[in-house]
């Protein structure tokens, strides 16, 4: 009866029911105790109404009309039936009136609303799984529907808008991912939740905060003038409300910007003083660790940035930053192979994924995947690949393609050194044409990386004006954005196209040029190639006295912590130097030197075949016949021979000239 009457008259037929059940727990002797279960039923009730907004209410009631309706025109059918089929219209229906904006019902995957208990739960749960283990986490459209179903039900559910906003930054929905991250501040503050905690202030503290979360959301998708207005109006208002640690967030963030127009040492700085003043050694650390790299792309010696890192590491321990640990170790891996020194990165690698993570997480979850991980994958995918262990790296990418999606956020990673890995191995079989169709993607993930690429294909089909002209323009454009590693590369790589043309007095400028770039940076395995290629140019120009005694110098870092192509291609250039110098030894040294430059050539070889470089095998087994030739040693002559034949027949035949070019 008291359904019907609520049913059949108005909300305030509703609302006064409550009320009602509310007296019920009054008085002397109470009609329902508060402690039994019926009492803590009812109380449970009357909470979660008084919880309701008033579009929720209307909607309970709307939902209550529409279920004593059905209740009345299937009143003849068979109760089960008719419990089944009230309830799918009744879902339908509700569906249809409380649609908002762009959801449809096939984007609805639940019957009903959960509990505030079950939606938190959720929520935290898949929080958690997109920082510790994206790969458990729901897909980003599984996702976004239950958030979408969530929402439906309770649209002033903040928390569930921030969701919806790191959801969106999976698949780099710019749109989407602004529109969610502006509904949650909006609810935030609509709420009151900000208020209830902090008085007055809290609403101006989620100003701020959404200004600046504003600001990042547009660094990081490449708008910086949206992103520093938002910015600059975050700094206004944390300046009137006197927030010190907003005011450090938007200076550390003022940096990020600023650096994408000038150095802004000063202002990284300024930022690590602060942030320790306030005690803030999370910030202080993220400070430490880009002004370490700034640092390090400025030149700056290893050994001083590894003592600014292990201050860092200090804080990162005191603290228990685990994230930071990991980012500090990555930092390392990068800045060693910066350097050149492959060994001490493979160390700094091995030391952080044998590490486990000082954050608890869940049975079944797998830890540490960030960012930092994903670095480091890399870099032990390339180092393998640049040692000879392709299958190895294949591995490690698998790994990578399993624990990191394409769909995730760090995917871009190990799709760019993927695609490296393949062109460089394209490149060494001699398959230009596959190496070309690769350049697209590696154009898409790295720009810069791609156009060089393309140049170096350019180069190798010997199409040299058009290489010219690309290289000349990435070195302008290098030379503007300070990427001092890529202005070396493409100088070497000019020099060599220099030689190709018998311009080899012109290439030795270049080579200079590019010598004193590297050690005025301390990149010092950039530096001995380059050394290489200086002792190459004196080769050329008959001197080849001269070329040994500063080869020398310069193989030692290559044989140490080079690729294994580099290392074939130094020992390839001793034996030509040993041979070229040996025409004005007496009979006896003479043969001395050209079995010295036999071992030489078989130790190039050893490390051509390793990497599978068929061009430069056959380049090494000529000149090994020859070499056996003149000592009269006519079996291992033939045998050289028959193995140059092989290769000769199965490569493109351009000639095969002693001296062509350094690589």
């Amino acid at each position: 009866f008291r359904l019907k009457l609520m049913a059949e008259g108005e909300l305030k037929d509703m609302e006064q029911f409550f009320d009602d059940l509310s007296d019920s727990f009054t008085g002397t002797e109470p009609e329902v105790h508060k402690t039994s279960v019926v009492g803590l039923f009812l109380r449970h009730m009357i909470l979660a109404y008084n919880k309701l907004s008033f579009s929720q209410v209307y909607k309970l009631y709307t939902a209550l009309q529409q279920y004593f309706q059905n209740d009345e025109k299937k009143s003849g059918i068979d109760e089960s039936d008719m419990e089944l089929t009230n309830t799918e219209e009744l879902e339908g229906k509700m569906e249809k009136e409380e649609l908002d904006g762009p959801l449809r019902e096939e984007e609805i995957s639940c019957s009903g609303p959960l509990s505030q208990k079950q939606a938190e739960y959720f929520l935290s749960q898949q929080a958690s799984l997109l920082k510790n283990d994206e790969t458990k986490a729901l897909t980003p459209a599984s996702l976004q529907k239950e958030l979408n179903n969530l929402l439906k039900f309770n649209p002033d559910f903040a928390e569930a808008h921030y969701l919806s906003y790191l959801n969106s930054l999976r698949v780099q929905d710019v749109f989407s991912s602004t529109h969610s991250l502006l509904h949650y501040f909006d609810r935030l503050i609509l709420t009151g939740a900000e208020s209830k905690s902090n008085g007055d202030e809290g609403y101006g503290r989620s100003l701020r905060y959404a200004a600046l979360n504003l600001a990042a959301l547009h660094c990081r998708f490449g708008h910086y003038q949206q992103a520093e207005l938002a910015l600059q109006e975050a700094i206004r208002i944390a300046q009137e409300s006197n927030d010190h640690v907003c005011l450090q967030h938007c200076l550390s963030w003022l940096y990020i910007l600023e650096q994408k127009i000038f150095d802004s040492c000063v202002l990284l700085e300024h930022s690590v003083n602060k942030s320790l003043h306030f005690g803030l050694p999370y910030l202080a650390s993220l400070g430490i660790q880009s002004l370490v790299q700034q640092r390090a792309f400025a030149g700056k010696a290893a050994n001083k940035l590894m003592d600014a890192l292990k201050d860092s590491d200090l804080l990162h321990w005191k603290h228990s930053l685990s994230e930071l640990i990991d980012i500090s170790i990555a930092q390392k891996t990068a800045i060693w192979r910066l350097y050149g020194r492959s060994t001490m990165a493979l160390q700094q690698a091995q030391t952080l994924l044998s590490m486990n993570s000082l954050e608890a997480v869940n049975v079944g979850v797998q830890q540490n995947n960030t960012e930092s991980f994903a670095v480091v994958l890399c870099h032990l995918a390339e180092l393998h690949a640049e040692q000879g262990y392709f299958a190895a790296a294949s591995e490690i990418l698998k790994h990578l393609k399993e624990r990191f999606p394409p769909n995730s956020q760090h995917a871009q990673l190990w799709m760019l050194f993927d695609q490296k890995i393949q062109f460089e191995s394209a490149m060494n079989d001699g398959r230009y044409h596959i190496a070309d169709s690769l350049v697209a993607g590696i154009t898409a993930l790295n720009g810069i990386e791609g156009v060089y690429r393309k140049a170096i294909v350019l180069k190798a089909q010997n199409q040299m004006s058009e290489a010219h002209k690309l290289l000349q323009k990435l070195l302008i454009h290098c030379q503007k954005i300070k990427n001092t590693e890529m202005v070396i590369s493409v100088l070497l790589s000019i020099a060599e196209l220099y030689w190709r043309s018998s311009c080899h007095t012109i290439a030795l400028p270049v080579l200079l040029q590019a010598l004193a770039l590297s050690r005025e940076y301390s990149l010092q395995y950039l530096a001995s190639e380059t050394v290489l290629n200086l002792a190459f140019s004196q080769l050329i120009l008959g001197i080849p006295e001269q070329a040994l005694n500063i080869l020398h110098m310069a193989i030692e870092p290559v044989l140490a912590h080079g690729a294994v192509l580099d290392k074939g291609c130094a020992m390839f250039l001793v034996a030509k130097c040993q041979v070229a110098s040996a025409a004005s030894y007496t009979p006896q040294k003479k043969i001395e030197a050209l079995e010295s430059a036999i071992l030489n050539l078989n130790e190039a070889k050893t490390y051509f075949a390793k990497v599978d470089c068929k061009e430069q095998l056959r380049d090494v087994l000529y000149f090994q016949a020859r070499l056996f030739h003149t000592l009269g040693k006519t079996q291992e002559r033939n045998k050289c021979a028959m193995l140059f034949r092989q290769l000769h027949q199965e490569l493109p035949a351009h000639g095969v000239p002693l001296i062509n070019a350094f690589k």
